[in-house]
């Protein structure tokens, strides 16, 4: 998943405000190297936008569904079997 800018931006932000005033002449290169680096943590953590997690959610949802009444369906053909 690609990290919404605006969460870096965010980041980058509260980092320059805590930031002295005399490493913020390197803050393009932080805010660079920073960026990178967060990147590089939420792309290992294998993270989703909420979009595909609501999509996942209603088909599991959905699946599940199915599952009980199949097992429903199943019930009741073995009860007319056993008759």
């Amino acid at each position: 998943m690609k990290l919404g800018s605006s969460i870096l931006d965010e980041l980058t932000r509260k980092i320059d405000e805590v930031l002295p005033d005399d490493l913020k002449k390197g803050r393009d290169k932080l805010e660079k190297n920073v960026r990178a680096a967060a990147e590089s943590v939420f792309q290992r953590l294998d993270l989703v936008t909420r979009k595909e997690f609501d999509v996942q959610s209603e088909m599991l949802a959905q699946s599940q569904l199915r599952v009980k009444e199949l097992e429903q369906r199943v019930q009741e053909l073995e009860g007319k079997e056993t008759k």
